[in-house]
């Protein structure tokens, strides 16, 4: 699913768009003792309670593509009778109707999920009647070919409401609050099938973690059979090493900004792309290989990749670089430049100090002042 495929399936969760047929949940506390269960058709609800589901689903599709949303393909071994692809294509065509596949589906997350307090457990299923798009990008709602059916959960951690002073209106006076346990933002969530290509894929889902850098592997194992690629943060440490090692001694200014630079005209071509631009080993060893890396350091490349990623490994752009700014540290000092003006940047020797040069071009501000370079 890519950007607009997204939005396309959040502009759902409103009053006017809403098509969810039917909303179940399961109320779990910090022992994993299912404290309560409901499950009712989703129009039913009072308008104010339906706004605050719509907000919590539509968090389901926050952050960024290839960081905290992942699309997931199931492989061949994952499908088939008694796999966790067969039990959530089960759960989608019982509409959520059958009692014994939810006990079975809170079941699967309460035994997998590894959580330190009281969370709920949130499920619709809606049916979308898709829009046929015109040649000229323009949605037709009276057009129609396919109706996309699907299943989305999340899981929401339920915390105690803050102390404090409230004002009681009856009473004309301020009095302690009664705390009580509220619904925070989801943590956790995916939507299956996929609707990629603005059509059901059943091969495929989309995944949401608010933070990639938790261990959720128990968790997807059990509940949906696939495997998770190598989180923002460990991509991000890899590409790092990857050129540490890779150039050793040769490691300078020089060497790292041409890579970035390569990286940058790598995004610039795919600016057009509608998915994060991806890339494989042989992708990154060729941005070595043009950012002038010798041949003797890229003898051991490979090893290096391997050794750090794995054989197949794929590395997403937006993880292991910022492409919207240049970073230059010290102890002392942090300049960003943008990545397209690199070329401002450049080492020399002044006094016999190694200096960082930054060619003053236009105007010039100092503390919000103009002055004259």
């Amino acid at each position: 699913m890519n950007k607009s495929e997204i939005t396309e399936i959040k502009k759902l969760f409103t009053p006017r768009n809403c098509s969810i047929t039917r909303i179940c949940g399961c109320y779990v506390d910090g022992e994993k003792n299912k404290k309560t269960e409901f499950k009712q058709a989703f129009l039913a609800l009072p308008e104010e309670e339906m706004y605050k589901y719509f907000e919590l689903l539509r968090k389901n599709f926050s952050g960024t593509l290839n960081k905290n949303l992942l699309n997931l393909e199931f492989p061949l071994s994952g499908e088939g009778e008694g796999t966790a692809h067969e039990f959530l294509l089960r759960l989608r065509d019982s509409r959520l109707k059958d009692d014994a596949l939810l006990t079975e589906f809170y079941d699967k997350i309460i035994n997998s999920y590894e959580y330190i307090g009281n969370y709920l457990i949130l499920i619709i299923h809606d049916a979308y009647d898709v829009p046929k798009l015109t040649t000229d990008g323009v949605t037709n709602e009276d057009a129609s070919e396919e109706v996309y059916d699907y299943i989305m959960a999340c899981i929401c951690p339920v915390n105690l409401s803050k102390a404090g002073l409230s004002y009681d209106a009856t009473g004309n006076s301020f009095r302690t609050r009664i705390r009580d346990w509220v619904v925070d933002m989801p943590e956790f969530g995916f939507i299956f099938p996929a609707f990629n290509d603005r059509s059901t894929d059943i091969h495929a889902l989309m995944l949401y973690e608010k933070n990639p850098e938790l261990n959720y592997d128990s968790l997807v194992d059990e509940l949906i059979g696939c495997e998770l690629p190598l989180s923002a943060g460990t991509q991000k440490d890899i590409f790092r090493s990857l050129i540490s090692e890779t150039l050793g001694n040769d490691c300078g200014f020089t060497q790292v900004k041409q890579i970035h630079e390569q990286i940058q005209e790598l995004v610039e071509e795919h600016s057009e792309d509608a998915l994060p631009l991806v890339l494989d080993k042989e992708e990154v060893k060729g941005i070595f290989e043009k950012s002038g890396v010798s041949d003797e350091k890229m003898s051991v490349f490979d090893e290096r990749y391997e050794n750090n990623a794995g054989e197949d490994a794929t590395l997403s752009v937006n993880n292991i670089v910022n492409t919207k700014s240049f970073d230059v540290k010290t102890p002392d000092v942090t300049i960003k430049v943008k990545p397209e003006r690199t070329d401002l940047l450049s080492t020399k020797e002044i006094d016999g100090h190694k200096c960082l040069v930054i060619a003053l071009d236009g105007e010039v501000e100092i503390n919000g002042i103009s002055v004259r370079p």
